[in-house]
């Protein structure tokens, strides 16, 4: 909590949750791209560009 910058209008960024079957732990392979689960699990992973507006967001990749 309150690390990082504060976000201002006209920032724009990405948000990538990921939801796994079994256990959250995860990492990231030799590639540096790929994330797979550190327990095999099946897993779904999405993500949202949004820019910050001066009353909220606004998702530009809907």
């Amino acid at each position: 909590p309150r690390t990082g910058p504060i976000l201002q209008p006209n920032m724009v960024f990405t948000i990538e949750p990921m939801i796994n079957a079994g256990r959250f732990e995860s990492r990231i392979l030799a590639d540096k791209w790929t994330a797979v689960t550190e327990d095999g699990s099946l897993s779904a992973q999405w993500e949202h560009t949004v820019r910050v507006t001066p009353s909220g967001v606004e998702v530009l990749s809907a």
